[in-house]
């Protein structure tokens, strides 16, 4: 991983996660949310990528300076212009009522499974997946503790990916890659592979190595460093601070960039 004061190109739209993203210690500080400011009156599309529920969603997509929030692991996009709100789903209302049955099943089963594991906190704003709090409101749990989580779920035939506070798991082929795809096709009438070069993407953990993958610039705030054992993949660029700071230091890298010599 390069640092990421290496990356020179100039950056049109940011895909960005949220949680020790964006966040530190769980709150966003000033500095993040002053960046996203600064993106937004500079002309750079920033679009929040994250596991977060609808709920969030819905107040994000109103109420931060962003282009538009893809949520649940890719369920969902919401974008709020002129008074507006256009929403995107992945799957169909009477699919996801029968998703929901087979979640409460793994979830019964996981509480079962795995003592001291808790539902999300936000689980009722959520439409499409399962959250099984691991760190954020309950005391950590270890490893193996995590494994059989994406066990159960796996058993089951969902899909589960693991960030930084929560295991994520649902039913369904999409991602945060194929929502962020779909947004920008129906937002530019473009594929997203067409304009890679000013596009970039910067994320934390584990559930973002699809996104790594995908983009070639790719970045990481420094907190990556813990889970860089269970990446096949790296970003290719990384910041030297964690969490909000990480990303303003990004940010500010990508404000430098829109500057000519």
């Amino acid at each position: 991983m390069k640092p990421v004061g290496q990356l020179k190109q100039k950056i049109e739209y940011v895909f960005t996660d949220i949680d020790d993203t964006l966040t530190t210690d769980g709150r966003l500080p000033a500095d993040s949310y002053e960046k996203l400011w600064e993106l937004d009156q500079a002309g750079v599309k920033v679009v929040p990528v994250t596991g977060r529920p609808a709920g969030w969603c819905e107040m994000i997509a109103r109420m931060w300076p962003v282009h538009g929030v893809i949520g649940e692991n890719g369920a969902l996009a919401f974008q709020y212009q002129d008074r507006t709100m256009k929403r995107w789903f992945a799957i169909d209302e009477k699919t996801r009522q029968v998703n929901q049955e087979k979640l409460k099943t793994i979830e019964d089963e996981i509480m079962l499974q795995v003592p001291g594991a808790a539902l999300a906190s936000d689980q009722f704003t959520r439409l499409f997946d399962l959250a099984i709090d691991f760190c954020e409101d309950v005391h950590p749990l270890n490893s193996d503790d995590i494994e059989t989580i994406v066990k159960v779920f796996k058993k089951h035939g969902a899909q589960a990916k693991v960030s930084s506070i929560h295991v994520n798991g649902w039913f369904g082929d999409y991602d945060k890659l194929s929502m962020c795809q779909r947004f920008y096709r129906e937002l530019t009438n473009r594929e997203l592979t067409q304009d890679l070069q000013q596009c970039a993407f910067i994320g934390d953990s584990p559930n973002d190595e699809p996104m790594f993958a995908f983009f070639e610039h790719s970045v990481a705030v420094a907190n990556i460093n813990e889970f860089l054992s269970f990446l096949s993949l790296q970003p290719n660029y990384v910041t030297q601070r964690k969490g909000g700071s990480g990303f303003v230091e990004f940010a500010e890298q990508v404000l430098k960039n829109l500057t000519p010599n």
